[in-house]
């Protein structure tokens, strides 16, 4: 099994030519009887070794954390001699399985690992700076923030190394908390609005993170290089980032004041992502959005007096939905991109 990446890469190497390669893109999206964009490729396994060396790296970090754990002992938060060992032996692991023999999921937990380490290793040697002093709480989170700035430079060095998709959107997450920190140190930890601050400002970042995923995805229209997995990644980062906000505002979080009102109301703001989803050709924000619209929508029949049958009834709804939306899934996007001026609908995805 060949990725594009693989294609492009044999193409560069004079492995095969650039119309042989097309050549063969046609052959496989003729065979499938669809096309390769609608499909939202990208790679996560192209084995089952990628599950068995995962499961060895995972044991095997997992052994490093707790020997790192057993050296230096924290107690105000994660060990940062276990979290520098996690992220050093994820490194060098990576020089392997993701430089030399290029295997997708080991790739992705070695990053996810390596980002995780440097930033826990910071965090945990903040917290020991600070300890448990109140008064100290908006320096614990300046830290925090100068954290989240290094473990950002940390992803951007991982990536010019090893061109791991997720590693933008790893990055990208990491300037974000780096963002909400400061801002939260400017407000106050402590203040009585600060969870409605944070509400907004992550609204703010999940959208200006998806505008980031549609430079990348619009580079790329055709989705047949590295750049179109790196939109994924922050594609899949941005939807919870905006689609939590929206909802805790309609109060589905909230039982006791949900109405009908409220649930229509979800039902409007899933049909608007549904519309996103369907012009941009990614599924994102559908998946971030359905707990709750099943939670809405659960609670709506509750209301209704189906008690007993209101969960049943909500996965029958939404099942029927999704896969139905699956099904006509290119004919439904054909009419969207259609009804969008043509300087937009020119650089989205093609539709069949």
């Amino acid at each position: 099994m060949y990725s594009q990446q693989d294609l492009n890469s044999a193409v560069a190497a004079g492995a095969i030519s650039a119309e042989a390669a097309d050549a063969l893109r046609a052959h496989v999206a003729a065979q499938n009887d669809s096309v390769p964009a609608d499909a939202e490729h990208f790679r996560l396994i192209t084995g089952f070794n990628d599950v068995f060396v995962s499961i060895g790296v995972v044991i095997l970090l997992v052994a490093m954390a707790a020997i790192g754990g057993s050296i230096y002992e924290s107690t105000a938060g994660p060990s940062p001699a276990g979290a520098a060992l996690v992220a050093g032996t994820s490194w060098l692991l990576a020089e392997f399985f993701t430089r030399k023999k290029r295997m997708a999921l080991p790739s992705i937990i070695l990053l996810l690992a390596f980002v995780g380490g440097v930033f826990s290793t910071l965090v945990g040697l903040s917290l020991e700076l600070i300890g448990n002093d109140p008064a100290r709480e908006t320096v614990g989170v300046l830290l925090i923030a100068l954290a989240g700035l290094i473990t950002a430079a940390a992803a951007l060095f991982h990536w010019k190394r090893f061109m791991v998709p997720i590693t933008i959107a790893a990055g990208t997450a990491a300037l974000a908390a780096t963002v909400v920190a400061l801002i939260v140190a400017v407000i106050g930890p402590n203040s009585d609005d600060v969870g409605d601050v944070m509400l907004v400002i992550v609204f703010v970042a999940g959208l200006a993170i998806f505008a980031f995923a549609m430079r990348w995805d619009m580079s790329d229209p055709v989705r047949g290089t590295r750049r179109s997995d790196v939109a994924f990644w922050l594609h899949l980062l941005a939807a919870p980032m905006i689609a939590h906000p929206v909802f805790v505002l309609i109060g589905v979080t909230d039982g006791r004041t949900f109405g009908p009102g409220a649930a229509l109301a979800v039902l409007a703001v899933y049909v608007a992502f549904g519309l996103v989803a369907l012009a941009v050709d990614r599924r994102a924000l559908l998946v971030s959005a359905l707990a709750y619209v099943l939670i809405a929508l659960t609670l709506l029949f509750d209301r209704f007096g189906a008690v007993e049958l209101s969960f049943a009834l909500t996965a029958l709804v939404i099942g029927s939905a999704l896969l139905t939306l699956s099904a006509m899934w290119t004919p439904i996007r054909r009419a969207v991109v259609g009804a969008l001026p043509g300087s937009m609908s020119v650089r989205l995805p093609a539709t069949a």
